[in-house]
């Protein structure tokens, strides 16, 4: 049976990955909803405006909204379906890509209610990546070092 830590690690990677290939699919297509289309068209042009820097290094908003949203796609797929380390890397990306969209929102002054969601994602990205960089082998760590300790205390007791 797998261990709870397993099966924690499983379940988010694979919501965190659809949910991320969800919403980059949404910023790339209007085929999924043209409204939420529309808004992030909305929103990046906003962002975009509140940034001149992005337009001097010439990224537009059109740039800059498929590069998050390739992103998101990328990485959620890498979440969902490629196993081992790659899913941490993917992970890390998404968590900065959660981390600049939090920025964007407070740059723009958006209410929370526009980017709780950012919040709450960025949120469950960092349990994920923390569970995942746990070590497995912590119960046999902990075993090895009780006998070091029982070794060394029988060896003092030679010495006395």
């Amino acid at each position: 049976m797998a261990s709870p830590r397993t099966v924690t690690i499983v379940a988010l990677s694979f919501a965190l990955g659809l949910f991320f290939v969800f919403m980059g699919t949404i910023k790339l297509t209007p085929r999924l909803s043209k409204d939420a289309y529309s808004e992030m068209k909305r929103a990046y042009k906003s962002y975009a405006k509140a940034l001149p820097g992005l337009k001097k290094m010439g990224i537009t908003s059109v740039l800059l909204r498929k590069i998050i949203g390739t992103l998101e796609v990328g990485c959620g797929v890498v979440l969902t379906l490629v196993p081992g380390k790659p899913k941490d890397v993917a992970n890390f990306l998404l968590l900065l890509v959660m981390l600049a969209v939090l920025f964007f929102h407070q740059l723009v002054g958006d209410p929370l209610k526009r980017y709780a969601h950012a919040l709450v994602f960025g949120i469950l990205l960092t349990c994920r990546l923390l569970i995942a960089r746990q070590s497995e082998d912590r119960p046999e760590r902990e075993e090895r070092r009780e006998e070091q300790i029982n070794a060394q205390e029988k060896n003092k007791v030679k010495v006395s």
